[in-house]
C-alpha cells in the first residue's frame, strides 16, 4: 500500500467520480491503489458505490444481485431447520434404557427430568416456579395449584392404590378412571373425522417394518409378553420433528384440537402399536391434570384396555378418553393373522382444569424446567 497526501488523493477520488463509466473500472483499480484509508477516503468510497448503482453499473448491480440471492438462500436455509426434538427432557428419555427399568418401563435418573425423578428436592422446586409464575403473571385461580404443590407428599401417600399419579396431583378433580365423550366434545369429532387421514399415514409408516430392524422413528418399549412400538410426534411436551414430518396432516391436527397439551412434559401425542400375544405391565401415569384419549385406527378382537379395574374396547374410528393416573394395563391376544391393535394416543386437558390453571401448569411443567 502506498500512502499519499490527503489533498492528492481527494483530487483523485473527484476525477474518479467525474470520469465517464467505461473508464471508471480501471481507474477504481488505479485508486484502490493509493488509498490512504481515512474516513474520508471511506465515505468517498461509498459514495463511488452509489454513483455507480445509479449509472446502472453491470459489475455493481451484478454484485447487488449475488448478495440478494445468498440472502434468500440463507433465510430459506434456517427456516427450514427444525429445533431438536431431544435436548432436554426428550434426550433423558433416549438415554434412560442403560439406567434400567421399572415397572415394565424405562426411567431416568437424571435431575433435571420432573417425569421420572422422585425426591424430595422436586416439591421446592414445582413452588419455585410457582411463585415465578405468580410474579410474572398473578396468585389468582392458583389455589388449587398452591395447595397441591404445597400438600403433594400427602397427596401422592395417601391415594388409594387405584390411583396414584406419580409426579403431580391436583386436588379437587373429578375422579373416574373413563370420561364420556362430552368431555372434550370438539376434540374427539375432530379426531373421528379425521380418521381415515391418520389411518393412511399410520399405514405409510407400516410399510417400512420389517423382521430385522425397528424403522427409524419408532421406539420399542419394554413389556412382560409381545411388543409394543410407538412413534412419537410430541414426546413429553416436545415436538420431534423427523416423525411430525412423515405425519404431517396428523401433526397440522394436532394444532386444531383445543385442549390438547402440548407445551409441558405431560403432553403427548403419538401412534401406538401392540403385535398379538402383546400385554403392557400395569402402570399408572404421572398426573390427573390429564385425559388420555385414544383414537382406534386397527382394533382386532381380543384386545382390551383395563383402567381402574374396569375392562373397554377399543373400536376404530372412535375414541376411548380415560385417567391415566389412575392404575391400567392394556393387552393384545387376538390371533396373529389379525395383525396389530393400532390407536393414534394424545394428552388432552382434564375438563375441569381452569385456563388460567392451564397456563400456570404449562409454566411451571415446561420441557427443561
Amino acid at each position: 500500500m502506498v500512502w499519499v497526501p490527503l489533498g492528492a488523493a481527494r483530487a483523485d477520488r473527484r476525477a474518479l467520480l467525474r470520469a465517464p463509466r467505461r473508464r471508471r473500472t480501471t481507474m477504481s483499480l488505479e485508486w484502490l491503489t493509493d488509498w490512504s484509508w481515512s474516513l474520508d477516503g471511506l465515505r468517498d468510497f461509498i459514495a463511488t458505490g452509489i454513483q455507480s448503482f445509479r449509472d446502472c453499473d453491470t459489475s455493481a448491480l451484478a454484485a447487488v444481485a449475488c448478495l440478494l440471492v445468498l440472502f434468500v438462500w440463507y433465510c430459506y436455509h434456517v427456516g427450514r431447520e427444525q429445533p431438536r426434538a431431544y435436548v432436554t427432557v426428550n434426550a433423558l428419555m433416549q438415554g434412560a434404557e442403560a439406567n434400567g427399568l421399572q415397572n415394565g418401563f424405562v426411567y431416568c435418573h437424571s435431575p433435571e427430568c420432573v417425569r421420572c425423578t422422585h425426591s424430595d428436592g422436586l416439591n421446592q422446586k414445582l413452588y419455585h416456579n410457582l411463585q415465578e409464575y405468580a410474579k410474572r403473571y398473578s396468585w389468582s385461580g392458583m389455589g388449587r395449584i398452591h395447595k397441591g404443590i404445597r400438600e403433594q407428599g400427602r397427596y401422592l401417600n395417601s391415594r388409594p392404590s387405584i390411583q396414584k399419579p406419580e409426579v403431580f396431583f391436583l386436588p379437587d378433580l373429578p375422579t373416574m378412571p373413563y370420561f364420556s365423550r362430552d368431555a372434550q366434545k370438539h376434540d374427539v369429532e375432530l379426531l373421528e373425522r379425521n380418521f381415515q387421514t391418520i389411518l393412511c399415514e399410520f399405514e405409510t409408516l407400516y410399510k417400512a417394518f420389517s423382521n430385522c430392524s425397528l424403522p427409524q422413528g419408532w421406539k420399542m418399549n419394554s413389556t412382560p409378553s409381545g411388543e409394543w412400538f410407538t412413534f412419537y410426534l410430541v414426546n413429553q411436551g416436545m415436538c420431534v420433528p423427523r416423525n411430525c414430518r412423515k405425519c404431517p396432516r396428523t401433526y397440522r391436527l394436532l394444532g386444531s384440537l383445543r385442549t390438547c397439551i402440548g407445551n409441558n412434559v405431560f403432553g403427548n401425542a403419538c401412534i401406538s402399536v401392540l403385535s398379538p400375544g402383546t400385554v403392557i405391565a400395569e402402570h399408572y401415569g404421572p398426573t390427573n391434570i390429564r385425559i388420555r384419549c385414544h383414537l382406534g385406527l386397527k382394533t382386532p378382537s381380543n384386545c382390551e384396555l383395563v383402567v381402574g379395574g374396569e375392562p373397554q374396547c377399543w373400536a376404530e374410528g372412535r375414541c376411548l378418553l380415560f385417567d391415566d393416573s389412575f392404575l391400567h394395563t392394556a393387552f393384545h391376544e387376538g390371533p396373529p393373522e389379525e395383525g396389530p391393535r393400532v390407536v393414534f394416543m394424545v394428552d388432552l386437558w382434564h375438563p375441569n382444569v381452569a385456563a388460567a390453571e392451564r397456563q400456570a401448569l404449562d409454566f411451571i411443567f415446561a420441557p427443561g424446567r
